[in-house]
C-alpha cells in the first residue's frame, strides 16, 4: 500500500500548529505508488465464458473460451440423455455468457435451447443463445480453422507438419463433433472479436491454449486406457448376415457386466462406464442396491424384476410416433407392456426397504397415471384383430356408433346374403355365363363379378345389356348392376365408415396418453438404473465380487487378494495378489521379473478394480480400499495415475535409476510428490532347467532376468540363446563383446559371394556399359564392407 508523506519543500507542522488552509493537505505519491494505486483502483473485468454445443445421435460435442486465462477448453465426444442433462451440468458448472451451437439441429436441442432463450427474457443473468448457419461446423472447414490457427504458445520454428503434429497431441481430432465444435467456437470468436474489440483488424483473439475439461466428480479416461484395459471390445459379429455392418461386444468388462434385459439399461451402462465418478454418494447409492440383491433372501425378487424389464421398450420413439399420428399397430402393444410392466416394478418396490433411495423413487414416481394410461389401452384397443387386419381395431363395447350400428352387423353376415344376389343376378344372365360373384371393394362399393367368355376378345364384346362395365381383373369383368347399386344406396361404404370412427377413438386415445406422457419419462431413467443395478448384481454374485469401500483419508487404494476380471475367465487357476498404495508403503511401486511373469496382468489387474469401484460395481477381491482419486486416471502406468507402476525386466537397479533420471523434471515432481517407491517383483522358481511362474507379487528385486528362458519358450534357435547368454555374462563382467568369427566369415562369404554375382551378369559387349561407374558404384562400397 502507498503511504502519507509531507510535501517537499514544507516543514513539518509542530505539535498545536495548524495547517495555513482550512483544508487537508494533499498526500503526494511517487510515481511507484501511483502505478500502483491505479492499478489497485482499476476493477478487474469479469471473465467471460462462451461456450459451443453440438448434439448428434445422442453424443455432446462442447468447448467453450474463458477470458480469464485465454484458454480453449474442450470436452471430448460425450454420450448424453435425450433430455441433455450432461449439457444442463455444464452450464451449472461453468456458467457460460453466450452459447453458440448450429441453426441446425434436432428437436431435443432445440426444445432445450427454447427454454433457455425463453429463461433468458425473464432471467437476464441467463445465456445467450447464438445461432450460426451449419455451414461454420463443417468438419473439413473446422479441422481448417484449428490447424491454421496463429497460437502464441506453439514455437514460430515449428514447421507446418510439426505444429499439426503438436495440435493431434493436444486436441483428439478422431472425435469428430468436439473438432465442428471447435470449429464453430473459433469462428465465433473471429466474428464477435472476443477480448480485441479496439483492437486492429489484424489483431486476433489470444488462445493461450488448450486443455481438457472435466466436470466436477468426474474422472476422465482416455481411450487408450480403455483399449489397453480391455473395458470395450467390438469385434466382427459372426453372422454372415452382418459381417458388413453388425459389431458385437467381444471379451471386455462391459461385456461380463452387461446383463441388462432392457435397451434403456444397457445404455445407461455404458454412460457409466464412459463417465466414471467420483461422488461418493453416487456410488455408495448404487452400492447399496447391488448389496441388498445380493442378499439370499432377496433372489427371487431380483430375478422376477429383471424379467418385467424384459418388456420395457423404446417409449419415447412411439410419442414421438403419436405426435405425428404415425402410430403403429404394434406400438400399442409395446407401450401396454411397459407400462404394465412398470406398474409391476412399482408395486415390488413399495414393498421393498424404502430407506433405499432407488426403491422410494421408483415408489414415488410411477404415479396412479400410469395405471389410467394402461388401463385406457386394455379398454379400447384390441390387440388380436390389430394385428390379424394390420390396423387399429377397437374392442366390442367401447363406441355405440360401431357396435350398435345396424351397418355393421349387416356386414357381419354379408357373405351368406351376398351369395344369394348373385344367385338372383346369374338367373337373369346370358345362359352361357356359367357363374357369377358378388364382392365388396371400399372405396368403390359392390360389384358383379363374372368370368370372361372365349367370345369375349375385345372390348366392345364386354357390353352386357342392364349392366354398367367397370373394369377387367385376372380375367374377370366386373358390372354395376341395379342390385348392387340397391346394396351400395342400402349399406354405404362400411368398411371406410366404422375404420373412420376407429380413427377417431385412437386419435382421442392418443390425446389422452401424451396427456400423460410426463410421467413415463422418469420410468424409463429409474427402470434403467434399476436394470442396471440389477445386471451388476447378478455378475457379482456369480463371480464372487465384493463391495468396495472409498475413504477420502487414502490417497491410493488397498486391494486384498484382487483378482483380473477378465483373465481370471480365461486361465485354469489365478493367483490373486494384494496391492497397497499410499500412505506408508508410497504411491510408486517398481516392478521387477521375467517376461510372462505376471507384470502387466497384475498392472492392469489393479487398474479394472479401481476403474470398477468407480462405476459403482463390486469388484474381483476380498476387500478393496479406494482413496480421494485426486489426479486424472489416465494410463495404469502413468504418472497422473491413482498410483505409479514401473514395471520392467531390467534386473539392474542402476538402469532403473538412470531410466528414471531421464524421465522429465514434471514426472519427478510428481514422484517426489506421491512419496517413497516401494521395490517389488513377481515371484519365480528355478527348478533345473524349468522356470515356474507362481504370479504373486512379493517386496524384493527380481535377481535374473529369466530372458534364455523366455527366448526358449518363444522358440528362438538355441544357438542365438547360448549368444545372448554370452554376451549377457561379458556385460555382467564388464569384458568387452568381440563378433563371432564364424557369423563374420559368414556375412564375408555371403557378401563375397553377391559381388562375384554382379561380375558375372555384366555384358561386355554392352556399348553402354561403363566399367568405370560399375567399379565406383558396386565393388568399392562392397569391398569396404568385406575387408
Amino acid at each position: 500500500m502507498a503511504s502519507f508523506r509531507a510535501t517537499p519543500g514544507r516543514a513539518p507542522l509542530g505539535p498545536g500548529s495548524r495547517p495555513a488552509t482550512a483544508s487537508p493537505p494533499t498526500p503526494v505519491l511517487g510515481s511507484g505508488e501511483i502505478r500502483e494505486v491505479q492499478e489497485e483502483d482499476e476493477e478487474e473485468e469479469p471473465a467471460e465464458i462462451h461456450l459451443c454445443v453440438l448434439w448428434n445421435s445422442g453424443y455432446l460435442g462442447i468447448a467453450y473460451y474463458d477470458t480469464s486465462d485465454s484458454v480453449i477448453h474442450f470436452m471430448p465426444d460425450a454420450p448424453d440423455h435425450e433430455s441433455l442433462k450432461l449439457l444442463q451440468r455444464v452450464l451449472d458448472e461453468i456458467n457460460p455468457q453466450s452459447i453458440v451451437t448450429s441453426a441446425k439441429q434436432d428437436e431435443n436441442m432445440t426444445r432445450f435451447l427454447g427454454k433457455l432463450a425463453f429463461e433468458e427474457q425473464r432471467e437476464p443473468r441467463r445465456p445467450e443463445v447464438v445461432y450460426l448457419p451449419s455451414v461454420d461446423f463443417g468438419l473439413e472447414i473446422s479441422k481448417q480453422r484449428l490447424l491454421s490457427g496463429n497460437y502464441s504458445f506453439i514455437p514460430e520454428s515449428m514447421t507446418a507438419t510439426e505444429k499439426i503434429l503438436f495440435l493431434s497431441s493436444i486436441i483428439p481430432f478422431d472425435c469428430l463433433l468436439l473438432v465442428r465444435a471447435l470449429g464453430g467456437l473459433l469462428k465465433f470468436l473471429g466474428r464477435r472479436r472476443i477480448g480485441v474489440e479496439l483492437e486492429d483488424c489484424n489483431v486476433s483473439v489470444p488462445i493461450l491454449g488448450f486443455k481438457k475439461f472435466v466436470l466436477t466428480h468426474l474422472v476422465s479416461i482416455d481411450q487408450d486406457t480403455y483399449s489397453v484395459l480391455q473395458i470395450f471390445k467390438s469385434e466382427s459379429h459372426p453372422s454372415v448376415y452382418k459381417v458388413a455392418s453388425g459389431l458385437k461386444e467381444g471379451l471386455s468388462l462391459f461385456g461380463i457386466l452387461n446383463r441388462c434385459r432392457c435397451k434403456w439399461g444397457e445404455k445407461l451402462l455404458r454412460l457409466w462406464f464412459t463417465r466414471p465418478t467420483q461422488d461418493l454418494g453416487e456410488l455408495n447409492s448404487r452400492l447399496d442396491v447391488i448389496q441388498f440383491f445380493l442378499l439370499p433372501q432377496n433372489l427371487d425378487m431380483a430375478q422376477m424384476l429383471h424379467r418385467l424389464m424384459s418388456h420395457i421398450k423404446n417409449v419415447p420413439l412411439i410419442l414421438k410416433r403419436m405426435k405425428l399420428s404415425h402410430t403403429k399397430v404394434n406400438d400399442w402393444q409395446v407401450l401396454y407392456k411397459t407400462v404394465y410392466s412398470a406398474l409391476g416394478l412399482r408395486d415390488a418396490c413399495r414393498s421393498l426397504p424404502q430407506s433405499i433411495q432407488l426403491f422410494r423413487d421408483i415408489a414415488q414416481e410411477f404415479s396412479d397415471d400410469l395405471h389410467h394410461i394402461a388401463s385406457l389401452i386394455g379398454k379400447v384397443v384390441d390387440f388380436e384383430g390389430s394385428l390379424a387386419e394390420n390396423r387399429f381395431t377397437v374392442l366390442p363395447n367401447i363406441d355405440p356408433e360401431i357396435d350398435e350400428s345396424e351397418e355393421k352387423r349387416r356386414l357381419m353376415g354379408l357373405p351368406s346374403f351376398l351369395t344369394e344376389v348373385a344367385r338372383k343376378e346369374l338367373e337373369n344372365l346370358d345362359s352361357r355365363i356359367p357363374s357369377c360373384s358378388v364382392i365388396y371393394i371400399p372405396l368403390i362399393g359392390f360389384l358383379l363379378s363374372i368370368p370372361r367368355l372365349p367370345s369375349m376378345a375385345e372390348a366392345s364384346d364386354f357390353e352386357i345389356e342392364g349392366l354398367d362395365f367397370m373394369f377387367l381383373s385376372e380375367e374377370k369383368l366386373h358390372y354395376r348392376s341395379a342390385r348392387t347399386k340397391e346394396l351400395d344406396a342400402l349399406l354405404g361404404d362400411l368398411h371406410c365408415e366404422i375404420r373412420d370412427q376407429e380413427t377417431l377413438l385412437m386419435h382421442q386415445l392418443q390425446c389422452q396418453v401424451l396427456a400423460r406422457a410426463a410421467v413415463l419419462t422418469p420410468v424409463l431413467d429409474l427402470a434403467a438404473r434399476l436394470d442396471v443395478l440389477l445386471s451388476l448384481a447378478s455378475a457379482a454374485r456369480e463371480y464372487g465380487y465384493s463391495r468396495p469401500r472409498y475413504s477420502s483419508q487414502l490417497h491410493g487404494v488397498r486391494i486384498q487378494n484382487g483378482r483380473h476380471p477378465l483373465m481370471e475367465l480365461c486361465a485354469r487357476t489365478f493367483v490373486p495378489n494384494s496391492t497397497e498404495c499410499g500412505g506408508d508403503k508410497g504411491r510408486v511401486k517398481v516392478i521387477t521379473g521375467p517376461n510372462s511373469s505376471g507384470k502387466s496382468i497384475y498392472l492392469k489387474q489393479v487398474g479394472l478394480i479401481t476403474f470398477m469401484a468407480l462405476v459403482g460395481s463390486f469388484v474381483p477381491a476380498e476387500e478393496a480400499d479406494i482413496g480421494a482419486v485426486d489426479a486424472i486416471f489416465t494410463r495404469i502406468h502413468s504418472c497422473e495415475s491413482i498410483s505409479l507402476g514401473l514395471s520392467t525386466f531390467m534386473i539392474d537397479l542402476n538402469q532403473v535409476a538412470k531410466a528414471v533420471n531421464n524421465a522429465t523434471e514434471q514426472s519427478l515432481v510428481l514422484i517426489d510428490e506421491f512419496g517413497k517407491g516401494t521395490n517389488t517383483t513377481m515371484e519365480t522358481c528355478e527348478d533345473g532347467d524349468d522356470l515356474v511362474f507362481f504370479y504373486q507379487l512379493c517386496e524384493g528385486i527380481a535377481n535374473a532376468s529369466h530372458a534364455s528362458h523366455t527366448a526358449a519358450q518363444a522358440g528362438l534357435p538355441d544357438k542365438l540363446i547360448a549368444r545372448a547368454k554370452e554376451v549377457s555374462d561379458l556385460v555382467r563382467s564388464g569384458k568387452p563383446i568381440q563378433p563371432v568369427k564364424e557369423l563374420l566369415k559368414e556375412n564375408q562369404m555371403e557378401k563375397c559371394q553377391e559381388l562375384v554375382d554382379k561380375f558375372l551378369k555384366l555384358d561386355l559387349d554392352d556399348p553402354n556399359l561403363d566399367l568405370d561407374i560399375f567399379m565406383g558404384q558396386e565393388v568399392l562400397p562392397a569391398a569396404t564392407t568385406i575387408l
